[in-house]
C-alpha cells in the first residue's frame, strides 16, 4: 500500500480572514566543539572490537553528507570514555547542565532581535525529545531568563524531530485564542537537543546486537527559539521576519516501527528503518496539496500553486531524506539550500534544527518570498507550515523605468 495520510485529518480550518500571526524574533545556540566524521571513528575503535556491523557503520558515516557536527564535547569527555555508557540519569545531569545553557543563549538571542520585554512573554511553549525530566528543563530556562511564574508554559514531548514545528503550531494556536480575546499574545517557543553524548550507547547496541543503527551518524547538537505574536499591540512600523498563513500536522499510517527514539537505561535508542526517506518524500505532496487548498481565499488567490514557487525549510533528517522530497516535489538543491547548508554544517540536531533552517534561510536576500517549512517525526509525524518574508517583498517590489 503507497503511504497515505490518515482519513479525515485537515489542515488549519479555512481561516475566514488573514492569522495575523508573525514571528518577530529568531535565535539560535550551537556548542562550539565542532566534530568530523573521524570522531566516531576514534571513538568506536577505542572502545569495541573490529566487527561487520560496526564496520558498515563506520562506512556509512563517511558518506552521510555531514562535513561537522556541533557536540558539546570532544571525543575526550568523561562521559563517553568509560568502560559502560553514561545512564539516563548521567545524560539528564548533563542536559540539565548544557541544555539549559544552550537554551537561555537561544533564547536571549530571539528576544534580542525581537526588541520586547520579558515582561510581555504570554507564553513558553518549549519541546525536546532527548530529556525527560521532571520538572521539564523549560522550567529552568524560563527561571534562568527572569520570565515571570505565571506565564503559561506547555513542554511538548514524544515528537522528535517534528518538534520545532509542532511548538510553533502549538504556539500559533495559542496566540489565535488571545486574538479572539483582543489580547496581545507574545510566544516564547524553544526547542534543545542534546543528543551527541548517547555515542556510547548507540555503539553498544552495535557492537552487542551486531545492528546497523544509523542514528550514531548524524545526530548533534542545538537549542534554537523564537517568538510568535499576534500582533496585537504591535507598532505598524514591525516588520515579521516570517508571516504564518497555515499549518498542517498528520501521520503516516502504519508507520509507528519506522522512525522512534526509545527509551533505555543508557538514554534513548533511535529507530530508523530504510523506508523513512521513501514514506517521508511521498507524503509531502498531499499534504502541500491540503495545505494550499485549505488557506483563507485571499491567501489562495495570492501565492502560487507550485512547489518550485517557494522556498524551502525542510528539516534535514539525512541526506536521503532531503534527496527524496527534492525530487518528489521537482525541485533543486537551491529551494533546499539552507537545510543542506545546516546539515552539512552541524548535522541533525532533532527538533532544534528547523529553527536553524528557518534563521539561515531568512538570511537570504535573494530567495524566495514563500516559503514551506516542513518536518517529519515518530509517527511518522508530517509537521507542514507556510510562511510569507514580508522585508523580501519589499525588496523585490518592481521598480519603475525612470529614463
Amino acid at each position: 500500500m503507497s503511504p497515505s495520510a490518515v482519513p479525515h485529518s485537515t489542515a488549519s480550518d479555512h481561516f475566514k480572514d488573514d492569522l495575523n500571526l508573525s514571528i518577530l524574533g529568531l535565535g539560535v545556540a550551537y556548542p562550539d566543539v565542532k566534530n568530523g566524521p573521524e570522531a566516531l571513528d576514534i571513538l568506536a575503535r577505542r572502545h569495541y572490537p573490529e566487527s561487520k556491523a560496526l564496520n558498515k557503520v563506520l562506512s556509512i558515516n563517511q558518506f552521510t553528507g555531514i562535513d561537522t557536527r556541533s557536540t558539546i564535547a570532544t571525543v575526550d569527555h568523561p562521559a563517553v570514555n568509560r568502560s559502560e555508557p553514561p545512564s539516563i540519569a548521567e545524560l539528564d545531569n548533563i542536559f540539565r547542565k548544557e541544555g539549559v545553557r544552550l537554551s537561555v543563549d537561544a533564547c536571549r538571542n530571539a528576544i534580542k532581535e525581537w526588541g520586547g520585554s520579558i515582561e510581555e512573554i504570554t507564553h513558553v511553549v518549549s519541546t525536546t525529545c532527548s530529556n525527560s525530566a521532571n520538572p521539564g528543563f523549560d522550567h529552568y530556562v524560563c527561571k534562568q531568563l527572569g520570565i515571570r511564574s505565571n506565564v503559561e508554559k506547555v513542554l511538548l514531548h514524544g515528537i522528535g524531530c517534528s518538534g520545532g514545528l509542532a511548538a510553533i503550531r502549538t504556539a500559533a494556536n495559542l496566540a489565535l485564542g488571545l486574538s479572539f480575546r483582543h489580547k496581545p499574545a507574545r510566544v516564547l517557543v524553544l526547542a534543545c537537543e542534546i543528543t551527541s553524548m548517547m555515542v556510547r550507547s548507540e555503539l553498544d547496541s552495535i557492537h552487542k546486537n551486531q545492528e546497523v543503527r544509523i542514528g550514531v551518524c548524524l545526530f548533534g547538537d542545538c537549542a534554537s527559539a523564537s517568538i510568535l505574536s499576534n500582533g496585537v499591540g504591535v507598532p505598524s512600523s514591525t516588520e515579521p521576519i516570517y508571516q504564518l498563513l497555515g499549518w498542517k500536522h498528520d501521520v503516516i499510517e502504519d508507520t509507528e516501527q519506522d522512525l522512534g527514539f526509545d527509551v533505555d537505561p543508557h538514554g534513548w535508542k533511535v529507530i530508523l528503518t530504510p523506508r523513512v526517506p521513501m514514506l517521508a518524500a511521498a507524503s509531502v505532496q498531499p499534504a502541500f496539496q491540503d495545505l494550499l487548498n485549505s488557506l483563507p481565499r485571499y491567501h489562495k488567490q495570492t501565492l502560487p500553486t507550485t512547489a518550485a514557487d517557494f522556498d524551502w525549510a525542510l528539516h534535514p533528517g539525512g541526506l536521503t531524506v532531503l534527496t527524496g522530497v527534492e525530487a518528489a516535489m521537482n525541485l533543486t538543491p537551491e529551494h533546499l539550500r539552507a537545510s543542506y547548508e545546516i546539515y552539512m554544517e552541524n548535522g541533525n540536531s532533532s527538533s532544534a534544527t528547523i529553527m536553524s533552517v528557518m534563521n539561515r534561510l531568512r538570511k537570504d536576500e535573494g530567495g524566495r518570498e514563500n516559503v514551506v517549512a516542513c518536518a517529519f517525526g515518530p509517527g511518522i509525524i508530517i509537521e507542514m507550515m507556510i510562511m510569507k518574508r514580508p522585508g523580501l517583498a519589499m525588496v523585490n517590489l518592481p521598480t519603475e523605468d525612470l529614463d
